[in-house]
């Protein structure tokens, strides 16, 4: 009786079988899609987390399937089973970072006073600059090259919740509950401003000094920009 041969520990299959699933999928465009194991889920969130470590170092252009692979500890094949080309990869980033960076944004509640409101705003920014420094990297990244393979994304999602906000800050300066000014740029500003605490870190760091550039900079980062933007926001009285 010939021996059993023993199934691979690896659950990943063969590449070969992703190109006969693909073929398929092309056939049956309208198929709904075999969902996900949880192996091949955490599979993928490994491949995801080494390429934004590579795509935050080395920008879309720099960064290769080898060093993603090598940063993850699969080969390349293995990679390529789940993701076959680099711009895939690349894309899942953007999308989920780009959702991730307009909830702040979101939650700006007009039923809410604009103060409250633009300050929590700023904060959560702040926040999401300690917390994700790679993905605010990788974004910049994108942005300096043109955002060719987002631009879509920003077009429509990014432009649309923007455009939602300015009219809700149109209208509190309208009600007099704020100064007037352009609120896209007031909008930008907050992005620049908390932004540069994620991106430009290790200059951040470097000019506040030993005695300055622990945790504490974002929460004095903090309360400077609440006090420049909300006493820039400040409704001054009219003069007679």
């Amino acid at each position: 009786m010939p021996p059993t041969k023993m199934k691979s520990a690896d659950p990943t299959p063969a590449p070969k079988r992703q190109h006969k699933a693909d073929a398929k999928t092309a056939a049956h465009p309208h198929a709904k899609p075999r969902p996900l194991t949880r192996i091949q889920r955490e599979k993928q969130n490994v491949i995801l987390e080494a390429a934004l470590e590579v795509f935050s170092m080395h920008g879309f252009r720099g960064a290769t399937i080898d060093q993603i692979a090598e940063v993850a500890g699969m080969s390349k094949p293995n990679l390529l089973y789940y993701f076959p080309r680099k711009e895939e990869i690349h894309r899942r980033l953007i999308a989920a970072l780009l959702e991730t960076w307009l909830a702040p944004l979101k939650e700006m509640d007009g039923a809410g006073d604009p103060f409250p409101e633009i300050r929590s705003y700023i904060r959560r920014k702040l926040e999401m600059a300690r917390d994700y420094p790679r993905e605010s990297r990788l974004f910049a990244n994108e942005m300096l090259q043109g955002a060719p393979r987002i631009v879509e994304m920003i077009e429509v999602d990014l432009k649309s919740l923007v455009d939602e906000k300015a009219r809700l800050l149109s209208r509190w300066m309208d009600q007099g509950k704020l100064a007037r000014t352009d609120p896209y740029h007031l909008i930008f500003s907050i992005w620049a401003t908390t932004q540069h605490y994620a991106d430009f870190d290790v200059q951040v760091r470097a000019v506040l000094g030993p005695g300055r550039n622990g945790e504490g900079r974002f929460e004095d980062a903090a309360r400077y920009l609440e006090q420049l933007f909300l006493h820039g926001l400040t409704p001054r009285p009219k003069s007679a």
